[in-house]
């Protein structure tokens, strides 16, 4: 590694950011991290500070999980890569795709499919609902319906049926036959209602007015997340998830549960399917999969959708989908690792109980500060919608979220931004002590840009 001097010149100037533009990272480059312990990192100039980020809601287990790191050292020193293309496969993968099964079994998933991350996650589960409806005889079904505000990667099928236009408008034309309905989002809705029950009933049945106009022999899938996360930690209604597996059910239209991030315990469930008692037909997962510390994806699979391609005898049913680095030996062997700490240190239960202190915390932090119009969370999945007036709900201009930003991370904790939203996701090993640390430094921010 070359010196601190040189890394500091360097930074944004040969490399573009993710989510980002360039030009503003040139002007303003971003904070160089360069070690993790526990559930702190450390930046360049030696700050160390809680990430109440999680790495990017991934680092359930904190940064020091060592059953995680040792698993994919001894993988990289047996084999570091093989294709699991027609004809080769890998003994940790054969070993995953069992634990997988075991531990999605309550959800009614039993095949996998093995990705790079989440947004391939998504495409396949895409791919292959289309591919279902053809092999199954109805291949009209090609339409998708997704909500606004729901996230579900940067592909092109993953950007068009995201729900918002920063995903979406500078990448213009997207893929047709995408069908959006309103989030079920009682802060911000087009039902003028805040009880969430009745935006459920609502988003229903403006669903089974699609499709009618539609026709449900054209659609394929509903893709949703079960709590929404990059969209600003939208929390449905319990009758929400259910209500849309059963109006898929009677159109037969298949139900994607986009689990990138609630999979593996963040909801305070082991998934967030599960939360709302509801079993999806196929479920994209990836980033706590692996800990955050090796790029990893698995698509979940029902035995409705597995038994249509199973017995299928022609070449419709033949996958022609996968990724070089599907089923990679190393990231199998780092996910069996990491399903084995996440179950030892029962983290559902954790994010469930910190999530209720956080959340509380932050209400009382809201009764305090004007500058926060709605607090949201479920787990460890929370978030504080700032703004200039609570009674116009006018979004927090974007200097005032960047200086609640700036001061937490003075005040010793790392939080995310986006638009007017402040995220939290800390892994889920943090204490009632972790959980106080955030409320604090977030108090100083808030009171920072409140001054």
């Amino acid at each position: 590694m070359r010196e601190t001097n040189f890394i500091i010149e360097n930074n944004a100037r040969h490399l573009w950011h993710p989510m980002a533009h360039p030009a503003e990272m040139q002007a303003h480059p971003p904070r160089i991290v360069n070690a993790g312990e526990g559930v702190e990192i450390v930046d360049i100039q030696g700050k160390k500070v809680l990430d109440a980020v999680g790495g990017l809601w991934n680092v359930n287990l904190g940064y020091s999980c060592e059953p995680v790191k040792k698993a994919i050292r001894d993988q990289l020193e047996e084999l570091p890569y093989y294709s699991t293309f027609r004809g080769t496969t890998n003994s940790p993968l054969i070993e995953l795709s069992y634990e997988l099964a075991e531990w999605f079994k309550p959800d009614g998933l039993s095949r996998s499919f093995f990705t790079s991350g989440g947004s391939d996650s998504v495409e396949t589960c895409l791919r292959l609902a289309r591919q279902y409806h053809k092999v199954n005889g109805q291949p009209e079904r090609t339409k998708f319906v997704a909500l606004k505000k729901g996230y579900h990667g940067t592909h092109f099928g993953g950007a068009s049926v995201n729900g918002n236009q920063n995903f979406r408008r500078n990448y213009e034309p997207l893929l047709p036959g995408v069908i959006h309905l309103p989030a079920p989002f009682p802060y911000r809705n087009p039902f003028n209602i805040t009880d969430g029950a009745e935006i459920a009933a609502a988003i229903g049945r403006l669903f089974e007015d699609e499709i009618a106009f539609q026709g449900a022999d054209t659609i394929a899938a509903l893709i949703v997340e079960p709590v929404l996360g990059a969209g600003g930690v939208i929390v449905p209604h319990e009758t929400f998830l259910p209500l849309m597996r059963e109006i898929c059910d009677r159109h037969g239209i298949l139900l994607i549960a986009d689990e990138v991030i609630t999979a593996f315990g963040r909801t305070g469930a082991w998934t967030g399917s599960r939360l709302w008692g509801v079993k999806p037909d196929m479920m994209s997962t990836a980033k706590a999969i692996t800990n955050g510390y090796f790029p990893f994806g698995a698509v979940m699979i029902s035995d409705k959708v597995a038994e249509v391609f199973e017995s299928n005898k022609n070449s419709v049913g033949n996958i022609g989908h996968g990724y070089t680095y599907s089923g990679h030996p190393v990231g199998a062997a780092a996910a069996l690792a990491t399903l084995k700490e996440t179950k030892r240190l029962d983290v559902a239960f954790n994010a469930a109980a910190r999530g209720e202190e956080l959340l509380a915390g932050l209400k009382a932090l809201q009764n305090k500060h004007e500058l926060i119009g709605d607090v949201r969370g479920k787990g460890l999945m929370c978030a504080l919608e700032l703004v200039s007036d609570r009674a116009k709900k006018s979004a927090a201009a974007k200097d005032v979220v960047q200086k609640v930003h700036d001061a937490t991370y003075d005040a010793g904790v790392m939080v995310r931004t986006s638009g007017a939203n402040v995220i939290m996701s800390p892994p889920l090993i943090v204490t009632a002590a972790d959980v106080q640390t955030i409320l604090t430094a977030l108090d100083a921010g808030l009171s920072a840009a409140g001054a």
